[in-house]
């Protein structure tokens, strides 16, 4: 085993980096997109217009309560249908649907970071004559998202591994990237037990580095 993994190495080693490119650029993609509309989705749901409130819930509901693998499924079947004259490629369509899935997490953590920041703050800049968008984005918003910093980072984890899913569209990442390898060398366990590593060592630096930034937080406080 150890001469077929050295071989595997050897022999498709670009390979597994630019799966490692891929998987990282899906990844980074998803979760800044979806910080943006994870906040928007958090200021509807805390907006004082029930319907609002009504439309983020849902789609927050929704999104949370299907499997992603069914959210990348339709969005590659059906965006080219519903924006044919955008052109998406596969890689695009499977981009936007880890956006959608990340924004509706992302939101929540949003939610729960504001809610964190003390209202005596926002009562105290409503009184110094701030309006609503001015305390939100000027004293509220600043503060939350310093506190859920390290909780995107988490985020950013957590799709690294679930990009595993687009291999099933043969897009580029990591597992595409296994399935081309095992089905030219006739290997299953050796191309797996790489691809294993690999993403043990992006999730676990991925982890440590968010620790230390956790640490340098705490400590600035």
């Amino acid at each position: 085993m150890i001469d077929n993994i050295i071989k595997v190495i050897t022999r498709y080693g670009n390979l597994f980096i630019e799966g490692i490119g891929v998987t990282l650029e899906l990844a980074a993609i998803a979760v800044f997109f979806g910080a943006i509309v994870g906040a928007l989705l958090a200021l509807l749901r805390m907006a004082k217009i029930k319907p609002l409130q009504w439309i983020a819930a849902i789609y927050i509901e929704f999104i949370r309560g299907t499997p992603i693998l069914l959210q990348l499924y339709l969005f590659y079947f059906m965006l080219p249908n519903w924006l044919p004259a955008l052109e998406l490629s596969k890689k695009a369509c499977i981009a936007i649907a880890l956006i959608v899935n990340s924004s509706a997490y992302v939101s929540e953590i949003f939610r729960s970071g504001i809610q964190a920041v003390d209202r005596g703050q926002t009562e105290a800049a409503r009184s110094l004559g701030l309006n609503g968008f001015q305390t939100m984005t000027r004293i509220v918003l600043p503060q939350a998202i310093k506190n859920i910093l390290p909780s995107l980072c988490n985020e950013f984890i957590m799709i690294t591994k679930e990009t595993s899913l687009a291999s099933t569209f043969f897009i580029g990442d990591l597992m595409t990237q296994y399935k081309t390898i095992s089905g030219a060398l006739y290997l299953v366990i050796e191309p797996l037990i790489i691809v294993g590593v690999i993403y043990f060592v992006m999730t676990f630096s991925l982890s440590k580095l968010v620790a230390l930034y956790e640490r340098r937080l705490h400590k600035g406080d």
